[in-house]
């Protein structure tokens, strides 16, 4: 039986406007696509080291913009300017404030630096319904890690046989599973409010 709904933040509780973002500074469409890739698909995943929260943002962006210096102004202002990067989805947040009206546990577990995290989520009605919270940034774990699965469940008692994790990635989803969670891939809003009336 299901007693706790865990949430990723990134795709599911809120959506990301990143290529927008960049076209709003004043890229063209080509290279807010080529920008945003230089920094989520470094090769040596500094943006996942962002995430964990183990380096300053200052010190991020300066590797950043000395990797691309053709583009560190946009690069710059992007990382900086974090505001501007999220939509809310209130639909979503009606949902999940119905859930816990019904009784469930609601949780995050996400992916994000500090920084980040707290702009986008300062406003959102969402946080007025969570029991608990683990992001990376404040055990400097991520997902996929065993670790951090575990640091939610260990820090809030959770039955992982009672839980059901929601995420946009499927390395995250395969994560969750292995660690005994029963998980759901988000691929859209929609599908996401509908997998949400089973419960």
């Amino acid at each position: 039986m299901i007693k706790n709904i865990i949430f990723d933040v990134g795709d599911v509780l809120i959506e990301y406007r990143w290529k927008q973002m960049l076209v709003d500074f004043g890229c063209n469409e080509t290279d807010a696509e080529r920008i945003g890739r230089e920094m989520f698909d470094d090769p040596d995943r500094l943006w996942s080291t962002f995430d964990l929260g183990v380096r300053s943002d200052e010190s991020i962006i300066e590797e950043f913009c000395k990797k691309h210096p053709e583009d560190s102004d946009a690069i710059r202002w992007f990382i900086s300017h974090g505001e501007y990067m999220h939509v809310p989805r209130p639909s979503v947040w009606k949902r999940v404030h119905e859930l816990k009206e019904k009784g469930y546990g609601i949780y995050l577990l996400s992916n994000y630096p500090e920084s980040l995290f707290k702009k986008h989520t300062e406003y959102a009605d969402f946080m007025k319904d969570i029991d608990g919270m683990m992001v990376s940034y404040m055990i400097h774990k991520g997902k996929p890690e065993r670790d951090i699965y575990e640091a939610l469940c260990d820090k809030y008692r959770l039955d992982r046989s009672e839980c059901v994790f929601f995420d946009d990635r499927q390395e995250n989803v395969s994560g969750a599973i292995q660690c005994g969670i029963k998980a759901e891939l988000v691929t859209s809003k929609e599908g996401l409010l509908e997998l949400l009336k089973e419960y």
